[in-house]
């Protein structure tokens, strides 16, 4: 077994490897993802405060005795919000990607990235000569 810190040549790396990164837009339902769509980080808010609420609410429904119909009510109240907070949380995702469209430096980092050495490593890479095509086999002309 090698060294975790070996490098491995690729001839004999059984990695498939990877596929290029896309460079372009964040692709959204097939069309390119506009910053200023969708909800905005005021909806967000209010949904985490409900959700507070109703996440410390819930258990004390329980120890204040209500009827067992409204703590499953609350239970369910945050099972659904937490599946709209969570797919608010990816879309807001999405949207930091669309705004960053372009690979950017750290602004206080003094060393390089991951993305800038992969990118360093790929071009450092000695590019093989493809094998040159045989010659087709010469034939004589017929009389």
């Amino acid at each position: 077994m090698s060294d975790p810190g070996t490098p491995v040549h690729r001839a004999t790396d059984p990695t498939p490897p990877r596929p290029p990164r896309p460079t372009g837009p964040v692709q959204y339902k097939g069309e390119d993802l506009e910053p200023g769509r969708g909800p905005g980080l005021g909806c967000f808010w209010i949904q985490l405060l409900v959700l507070a609420f109703l996440v410390v609410l819930t258990p004390l429904s329980v120890v204040w005795r209500w009827p067992a119909e409204a703590s499953a009510v609350l239970l369910f109240m945050v099972i659904g919000l937490l599946l709209i907070t969570g797919q608010s949380v990816i879309f807001l995702l999405r949207l930091v990607a669309a705004e960053r469209r372009g690979r950017r430096r750290p602004l206080g980092s003094g060393t390089k990235t991951v993305g800038e050495l992969e990118d360093a490593a790929v071009m450092a890479e000695p590019k093989a000569d493809p094998p040159a095509p045989a010659d087709p086999p010469a034939t004589e002309p017929r009389p």
